[in-house]
């Protein structure tokens, strides 16, 4: 284990999205414009046509993978997630109807009537992902 102190939020940025725009693309884009090299992503609601999700299937090394993919209208419940390095690292949960999904966001989320995201900025900690060589599995590190 790793813990990375002495981070703050320093700025709340909120974004709407509209019919039609990717969430994750989305958020990528705004990380890099207003430079957020280290954040989190507070709050994510809205409704999607569109979703595609990433979850692993196996517990062993390497991981196998699945990316389900759904059509809408669905109910975007939450997002949540860090920032490191300009890119973000972020889950969902999503509704359709009585059924619940939940898993890694991936690109082709595609709004439906809106989306409502939050990122809190962070200063004083600098993370960015190393991938462990053991593992394949991309790790949160502190830049010195």
């Amino acid at each position: 284990m790793d813990v990375f102190g002495g981070g703050k939020i320093t700025e709340i940025i909120s974004i709407r999205l509209d019919q039609g725009e990717d969430v994750l693309e989305s958020i990528t884009a705004v990380a890099r414009e207003r430079d957020i090299q280290t954040g989190v992503v507070l709050s994510g609601i809205g409704t999607l046509d569109r979703a595609r999700l990433h979850h692993i299937t196996t517990t062993g090394y390497p991981s196998v993978n699945a990316f389900p993919e759904y059509e809408g209208p669905i109910e975007l419940l939450s997002i949540q997630g860090i920032i490191a390095d300009h890119t973000p690292h972020l889950h969902t949960c999503i509704s359709i109807k009585e059924q619940t999904y939940m898993g890694h966001l991936e690109p082709g989320c595609r709004v439906l009537y809106l989306a409502e995201i939050v990122i809190g900025r962070m200063e004083g900690v600098r993370l960015r992902r190393v991938v462990n060589p053991e593992t394949g599995i991309a790790q949160l590190r502190a830049e010195e």
